[in-house]
């Protein structure tokens, strides 16, 4: 019974090459899949996405509606879709060739690193790699490829952050109006004890349905990764 069962020897001191090889490629995938949720929030536009779609709930004030689940899949498949181009160069001139053995692992990496830190330095802001490269008294690098991604990852972090406020300060402004105009409505009325919130969240969603607003920001944050 115990020979049906496929075992895995994770020990590296062995005569078979072929083994370490194997073992050494489960470890390293496993390291990778450890690390891939940091990935996906810190080197892809998900970061600005869900700050975005997260301001959109709470402008309109509707708790937690939508829930976090359709939030965090809806900002998913938006970066998925986002990030397919460069997807496509990391799986065509990383993955593949060393699937093949046609490169070795250290060349895979730098192949793969290649257009994230072209698309990441296309949305990251001088300002705040300045600052990262300051601190690190880092000499100015001649291309975005000699930066190293301790220094590139962070800057583009607070860019995406950012980028997001200042999209969910839009997203406040014509919400805050309607409060303020429900607000000063209850208080003529003398109906200062009623909360301006319950009257004026039918309106807000009534707007944000008329306008279209999900198709709009889905827009806008396309548009924004153009």
């Amino acid at each position: 019974m115990n020979e049906l069962i496929p075992g895995i020897d994770l020990n590296v001191f062995t005569n078979q090459p072929e083994n370490v090889a194997t073992t050494v490629q489960l470890m390293l995938l496993l390291t990778v899949l450890s690390l891939a949720p940091a990935i996906l929030v810190l080197m892809t536009c998900f970061t600005r996405i869900v700050v975005v779609l997260s301001f959109v709930r709470t402008s309109l004030a509707t708790q937690q509606m939508p829930p976090n689940q359709v939030l965090i899949g809806l900002s998913l498949f938006l970066t998925f879709f986002v990030m397919a181009p460069v997807f496509h160069d990391v799986n065509e001139n990383a993955i593949k060739p060393l699937r093949s053995g046609e490169i070795t692992q250290e060349e895979a990496f730098k192949e793969a690193s290649y257009p994230m830190k072209e698309f990441m330095a296309k949305y990251t802001r001088q300002k705040d790699l300045a600052l990262f490269m300051s601190y690190s008294e880092m000499e100015r690098p001649e291309s975005i490829q000699d930066v190293p991604l301790t220094i590139l990852v962070p800057a583009f972090v607070i860019s995406e952050l950012k980028t997001a406020f200042e999209i969910g300060f839009m997203l406040f402004v014509p919400f805050l109006v309607i409060d303020m105009v429900v607000a000063s409505v209850l208080m003529s009325m003398g109906m200062m004890m009623l909360p301006p919130i319950m009257i004026s969240l039918p309106f807000k969603i009534l707007l944000f349905v008329l306008v279209d607003g999900w198709y709009l920001i889905v827009q806008s944050l396309l548009l924004s990764y153009r």
